[in-house]
């Protein structure tokens, strides 16, 4: 009830579902081809043909928007969900363990929070190579310590609970007492950091794109159409201003939708 009647969640999905159905049938969607150049149409400012403009090939800069809406929202989502499963999988092994095990993992889940997202990411990504898949491998593991540090906390206080106690005498192994009955007390919590974590890592494959460590060109990005822009900027702005508003959008987007579902789950957190 706290989520239906929270009319800004309500703009955050609206606004996530057009994103999410135009990179879905982009092809039927986009009014041209992204990838077919045309120079003979290069650098033209939004029209009725090119509604917004085209780009220093004369590719149409609306379609490569909407085909690059592919990539960063399904980099952002794999990566997170990589993420999420592993940074979840630590941080409940960590809490459940404790002891020396559990100060050994946080040692170095200290140590990679204390790295900026976007330096870490680039580190790895710079030695990983530019290539889709190995820019998912970056993100994923620049946002895995943040999960680890999310499901450690409920975990260590669910161990004590007498339900934890319970299965141990009734003689569940550990395994079982993480997977179904410590797992399911946390998830909701993990599942709210994953909507909002999902809006960083989008800001840091466009960022990677950017400096020419994301996904390849001619593949379009919106990290890689801001880099070709950047250098036309004073005489055809619309070729780095639309995608940057397409990377707003999508991060505002994420980010109303995660303060509403966790408003949703922890009402002492809902502002009245």
């Amino acid at each position: 009830m706290a989520f239906r009647s929270n009319r800004l969640a309500w703009l955050g999905v609206a606004l996530l579902a057009i994103i999410v159905f135009s990179a879905v049938f982009a092809p039927w969607i986009a009014p041209h081809d992204p990838l077919q150049q045309n120079i003979l149409h290069r650098l033209q400012p939004p029209s009725s043909e090119f509604l917004l403009g085209t780009d220093t090939y004369g590719r149409d800069v609306l379609s490569r928007l909407i085909y690059g809406s592919r990539v960063s929202l399904v980099v952002g989502f794999v990566a997170i969900l990589i993420a999420m499963v592993v940074g979840s999988a630590i941080g409940i092994l960590s809490g459940f363990i404790g002891g020396v095990f559990d100060r050994v993992v946080m040692s170095l889940l200290d140590v990679m929070l204390s790295f900026p997202t976007l330096l870490l990411g680039l580190m790895i990504a710079a030695m990983l190579g530019a290539s889709f898949e190995n820019l998912i491998i970056a993100i994923a593991i620049t946002e895995m310590a943040p999960f680890a540090r999310v499901a450690r906390a409920p975990t260590i206080s669910l161990k004590q609970r007498d339900f934890i106690e319970a299965g141990r005498a009734m003689g569940f192994s550990d395994s079982r007492l993480m997977g179904r009955h410590i797992l399911p007390n946390m998830l909701s919590e993990v599942v709210v950091v994953g909507s909002m974590w999902m809006a960083s890592a989008i800001r840091t494959e466009a960022s990677l794109s950017f400096i020419g460590l994301g996904v390849p060109p001619p593949t379009p990005t919106w990290g890689g159409m801001i880099r070709e822009g950047f250098e036309n900027i004073l005489d055809s702005w619309w070729l780095a201003v639309c995608p940057s508003v397409a990377i707003l959008l999508t991060v505002l987007a994420l980010n109303i939708l995660g303060d509403a579902l966790r408003d949703a789950i922890d009402p002492k957190t809902r502002v009245e």
